[in-house]
C-alpha cells in the first residue's frame, strides 16, 4: 500500500506519469528514466521503506537536474 500512496503523490505532486511493477518479495526501488534513484535495501524486508516525503523530494530533485 505504501507504494500506492507514493504513486498518488508523485502523480498529485509532480504531475508526472508513474508505473508501477511488482518486484520480488522486499524489493523497493524508485527509478526515473531507468536510473534507481531510491533503493529501499535490506531493510524492505522488515517493512522499513523511504517516506513518502523523501521519495517526492528526491524524484523532483532528479527531475530539475
Amino acid at each position: 500500500m505504501h507504494a500506492v500512496r507514493v504513486a498518488a503523490r508523485l502523480r498529485r505532486d509532480l504531475g508526472i506519469d508513474v508505473d508501477m511493477v511488482h518486484g520480488r518479495y522486499g524489493e523497493y526501488k524508485v527509478l526515473v528514466d531507468g536510473e534507481v534513484v531510491i533503493d529501499g535495501g535490506a531493510l524492505t524486508v522488515l517493512g522499513v521503506v523511504p517516506s513518502v516525503r523523501k521519495v517526492v523530494g528526491v524524484v523532483r530533485a532528479r527531475l530539475s537536474a
